[in-house]
């Protein structure tokens, strides 16, 4: 089980996008795939803020193909959205008391690696290496260099 972050989205969806071929490649394979794989809501919307964004896409889409897109995703069987628990609230205290450096744009990689963490998942596919400062997670760049 893993989550697939906003930039593998936003790379797969912009055939201009550098690794744009490797990305959707990579996210049709998983919407074919049996296995569990997720979103966050927050990806969602962030992905949604970059794709109609005049100054981030050449030819930004609607909101309606934005969202067409994500439903496409969602029709796979092994596709879910991880949304927060009776323990988010503790996932996030305790992530909190580990790492009280975080601050300002980190608090979206925050919510996504809080709710990775209540749900015991560790493996999150993006090319963000910020996610790397969260011990309890495994960024897998898919497109970057193999150990």
């Amino acid at each position: 089980m893993f989550v697939v972050d906003t930039n593998i989205l936003v790379y797969a969806a912009n055939p201009r996008a550098p690794h744009s071929d490797e990305c959707l490649a990579l996210l049709e394979s998983w919407t074919r795939q049996s296995a569990a794989w997720c979103l966050t809501w927050g990806i969602c919307y962030e992905f949604m803020r970059v794709v109609t964004h005049a100054n981030v896409f050449r030819s930004p889409w609607s909101a309606g193909q934005a969202l067409q897109f994500l439903e496409e995703l969602q029709l796979s069987p092994g596709f879910y959205i991880l949304t927060a628990t009776e323990r988010h609230a503790a996932a996030l205290a305790q992530t909190i008391s580990e790492m009280p450096e975080l601050s300002g744009n980190r608090m979206h990689d925050l919510h996504t690696a809080v709710l990775m963490r209540e749900h015991g998942i560790r493996v999150i596919y993006t090319r963000d290496k910020g996610f790397q400062r969260f011990p309890f997670l495994e960024p897998v760049d898919p497109i970057g260099p193999r150990p």
